[in-house]
Formats: structure tokens, sequence, C-alpha cells
């Protein structure tokens, strides 16, 4: 009787300081370096992931991680399958259905119009059914006008990295590429085969959006966010992905 009552006690002790539950982080499926780069369905590098990683340690959670089409996400976050959901801008959302909390900016996404070197063409105002390279499910609101009088024609790949392999590669001769993505193709090319900068698209904040709950650290996970940003702990992530000058 005494052991059990000691096994009994003992069990209920351990149970009462079970871990807490992992902080669940959304994951884009196209995403792509120096973002995050997936492998079997999971992120196993990228700037991202090392933010995801320290930011979970630093609140006392296991970071755990659900890769799903972009279009999925905020339903996700709106039916509580996953707590934070970080890179996005307030202007990329519609209405939002349930109570949320909008960090610190943590990266700026500067959107950009790229062409091949060898291309010699139209500037954005000048083209007429061109195609050009774009990410499945992404909206480009500073040139939709282009694309509703059809001066320029989408053609969607599942991620940033394959719309500018395609480019590489001769597919078309225009895409759409935000500058950390194009300095990550850049870095791997010589000098005369690199991508270049035609315009400036448009340049946001994005920041990360955490679901309000009793059982989440929220003002925690918003404050501790701040302090990398803060301390220079998240510029030094971004930098460890820098192409070398």
């Amino acid at each position: 009787m005494r052991k059990l009552l000691l096994s009994l006690s003992l069990l209920l002790s351990q149970e009462g300081i079970a871990e807490p539950a992992a902080l669940r982080f959304s994951v884009s499926e196209s995403w792509s370096m120096p973002l995050m780069h997936l492998e079997n369905h999971q992120p196993t590098s990228g700037i991202l992931l090392e933010i995801f990683d320290s930011l979970a340690r630093q609140v006392g959670r296991q970071a755990e991680y659900h890769v799903m089409p972009r279009l999925r996400i905020q339903g996700a976050l709106e039916s509580a399958d996953i707590d934070v959901r970080c890179y996005i801008a307030k202007s990329w959302l519609g209405d939002l259905r349930g109570d949320y909390a909008w960090s610190v900016p943590i990266l700026v996404q500067r959107d950009l119009l790229v062409a091949a070197p060898l291309t010699v063409g139209p500037y954005p105002e000048q083209f007429d059914n061109e195609v050009i390279g774009t990410v499945t499910g992404y909206n480009y609101p500073a040139l939709q006008h282009l694309f509703d009088s059809h001066r320029l024609v989408r053609e969607d790949a599942r991620n940033q990295e394959q719309v500018l392999r395609m480019l590489v590669a001769g597919r078309y001769n225009y895409a759409i590429s935000n500058q950390l993505a194009m300095d990550w193709i850049n870095r791997e090319l010589p000098p005369e085969q690199r991508l270049k900068v035609v315009a400036t698209v448009s340049e946001q904040d994005a920041a990360c959006l955490v679901r309000k709950d009793p059982a989440l650290p929220v003002q925690q996970i918003l404050d501790t966010l701040q302090a990398m940003r803060k301390s220079g702990e998240i510029q030094r992530i971004v930098e460890r992905y820098a192409p070398r000058r």
C-alpha cells in the first residue's frame, strides 16, 4: 500500500511539471531560400527557421512546424491549428476573424521586377502581353492594373526559387522576386549571368501574427521578438545568408 501511494505521488508530481505545449509556427510551401529550405516537407535551414527556433527557445517552448499552402495558413490560424504566423504584412490580409496580436516588423519584404541579364526590352508601362514569372497565390497590387489590361501575363510557379530558376533558364524575360531570393540566386551565378533589377514593385515591413490564447505566452513572444530585433540578433541571422561582396 505504501509503495502504491508513493508511485501515485510520483506520477502526479511528474504530471504537474509536464513540458509546456509546443509553439506551432506556420510554414508556407511557397517559401524558398534564404527564407526557408524544405526537405521531406519539413524546414531544415533558412533565415526564418533560425528566427523561429531562437524565439521558441527563448520563451521556453519547443518549436513545431506546420507546412501548408499559403492560402490555407490564415484558416489554420483562425481554427487554432497554429499559434504564430510570420513574414506577413497587414495589407496582405483581409478581415481577420479572431483575436490576434501583431509583433514588431522582423524583416522587410522588397519585391522587385527583375530581368535576365541579356534582356533589353520595355519597362512596365510599355509592356504588351509580356509573360512574367510569379508565385502561385501571391498578389502584386502595384502591378494589378498591368495584369488587368493584359500588358503582363502571369506564369505561376510553386515557389520563388522556381520562378527565378525559370528566368535564368530563359523561360521568360521578366519575373517578380523579393530582394533576398534574387540575391540568393545571384550568389551562385557568374557576373555576366546574374539577374538584374528593372524596378522596385513594393516595399513593406513583414511581422508576425500571434493568436491570443490564455495557454500561449503571447506578451512574452511579442517582447522576445522586439528584443531580438533591438539587439541585432535578427539582422545577424539575415547577414549570415547574405551574398559575399
